[in-house]
């Protein structure tokens, strides 16, 4: 039985340049509903989460409170902020939002919006993990062989595949844990930026700053990460199917 506090920090800031419209990809729509609409519907149907911050890019703001959280809705959501310049930026503006709320424990489970396939089971499955380690990630084993280049473009090394791990969201830490990690990031970023250190996942701000180990936890290879168009064409077939499944339920 969950008993810890939890909060889905919701990253909803992307623009999107790779899909080639002028709208931001978390609100084109699959199934005619935005994209966003997804991973907002799990969280407020889990029994793991009890709030959600939506963190949303510039000026979207008013919109993402009149055409999202309050067309559906979304009971959960307890804010909705501005993110940053970089997606670190952004998680820290929610993580603040916590913060400021008084959290000190509990856990924080950091997705990104562009991901709508999360399920309830894989929250459980993350929250159990991070009960027992404070730190997990969810991610897939890859399918392919990965190969490591050179800096000339060549083969450099060829990582044993039942290694290699295909990082998704939602990426869940203790909340004193991340919180006092990320303020260290964004207090330090200019010498992480001189040193050639890029933060791209939440996973990379304890690994650098805690040594905290963080352990991997099964997600599934339909939590895809809408990008390009061919991915918004591949997301329709797997809503499509969800919405046909919810349907045959008693």
């Amino acid at each position: 039985m969950k008993k810890a506090r939890c909060a889905a920090v919701a990253l909803s800031g992307g623009r999107g340049k790779r899909m080639g419209t002028t709208l931001a990809k978390q609100y084109l729509t699959i199934c005619e509903r935005p994209v966003i609409w997804y991973s907002l519907d799990v969280f407020e149907q889990s029994e793991v989460i009890d709030d959600v911050i939506l963190v949303v890019g510039k000026g979207q703001i008013p919109y993402c409170r009149r055409e999202i959280v309050e067309k559906y809705g979304f009971g959960k959501v307890r804010a909705v902020v501005e993110g940053g310049a970089e997606r670190y930026h952004s998680v820290w503006e929610g993580l603040r939002v916590l913060e400021r709320a008084g959290w000190r424990n509990g856990y924080v489970f950091i997705h990104d919006g562009a991901r709508p396939f999360i399920s309830g089971e894989m929250l459980k499955r993350a929250y159990d993990e991070v009960c027992r380690s404070r730190a997990c990630v969810v991610g897939m084993p890859v399918k392919d062989t990965v190969k490591i280049a050179d800096e000339q473009g060549c083969i450099h090394q060829t990582p044993r595949r039942s290694l290699v791990w295909q990082i998704q969201t939602p990426q869940v830490f203790a909340a004193d844990l991340i919180i006092p990690a990320y303020r260290e990031v964004i207090e330090k970023e200019k010498d992480l930026l001189e040193q050639g250190i890029q933060i791209t996942d939440d996973a990379m701000v304890v690994e650098n700053v805690c040594g905290c180990p963080v352990r991997l936890v099964e997600g599934s290879y339909e939590n895809l990460k809408i990008t390009t168009p061919e991915d918004l064409e591949i997301a329709e077939i797997f809503a499509a199917r969800r919405i046909s499944e919810a349907k045959k339920r008693p």
